[in-house]
């Protein structure tokens, strides 16, 4: 009997515990959050229920003074569902930034033979030489932060090619599901297995824990890792995007 995929629902669910926030408190309709630079996934507000168009300017402006008490540019997470709200935000004038796809597979499913002996570990917590590696691909320390605030379990992964260290990941349990999160590869190194052989080493510890399913989250803009993880029989369940105030960054 085949296993029941995650939908959407859960794995934001999932999501949300394995890469979480400083803190999130409810304001009005909304769920916002403190992220601590952290970057959007752990900053953006969202809805708690439907955002009604009579009061939309008034909820807006209400969540764009909470976000900017906190030292944040307004931004908001959409889920699938939520096209009511993002069409009142897109006419508020705010951008369309980082289309996310959603990623999901039963273990048992994988097209992923066994870690090969030396190509890949996993450990708690990271090592210098992963904080490197992620730091070439725009993770610094406080988004290392966001992975010490799991409270279930987690561990890092360490790619090796070549006898020398090229690729960095982190991965947590929620609900049976493992997410993987800030998958990197050195650029040079990119193209010749160590991403594979890094989910193949999370797949390995997730089994190790109990985990019914691997999970991963992945912009849209990167064809590379979402042909990777359609290949290794992952199936695309769900997407979310953000709406972010046009007057800045995170």
């Amino acid at each position: 009997m085949s296993t029941p995929l995650p939908d959407a629902a859960q794995l934001t669910r999932v999501i949300e515990a394995t890469w979480p926030p400083a803190a999130a408190w409810q304001a009005g309709p909304w769920l916002l959050r403190d992220g601590q630079g952290g970057g959007k996934r752990v900053s953006a507000a969202t809805a708690q229920g439907e955002i009604a168009a009579a009061g939309f300017a008034q909820d807006l402006a209400f969540a764009e003074a909470e976000m900017r008490r906190a030292g944040q540019t307004p931004l908001f997470m959409l889920r699938q569902g939520e096209e009511a709200l993002d069409a009142l935000l897109a006419g508020a004038g705010y951008d369309l930034v980082d289309p996310v796809n959603m990623h999901v597979s039963p273990l048992a499913n994988l097209d992923l033979a066994p870690p090969e002996r030396l190509a890949s570990f996993n450990l708690w917590e990271p090592l210098a030489i992963q904080a490197e590696i992620w730091a070439a691909g725009g993770i610094g320390p406080l988004r290392l932060a966001v992975m010490h605030r799991v409270a279930g379990p987690k561990t890092a992964l360490l790619g090796r090619l070549e006898g020398r260290a090229v690729g960095a990941g982190f991965v947590a349990i929620h609900e049976g599901i493992a997410m993987v999160h800030a998958l990197e590869v050195l650029g040079p190194m990119r193209r010749r297995g160590a991403g594979r052989a890094l989910m193949a080493e999370a797949a390995h510890w997730a089994r190790g824990q109990g985990a019914q399913h691997l999970a991963i989250i992945c912009t849209a803009a990167n064809a590379a890792a979402n042909a990777l993880y359609a290949k290794l029989g992952m199936e695309l369940v769900g997407r979310y995007h953000y709406r972010q105030h046009p007057g800045g960054a995170l």
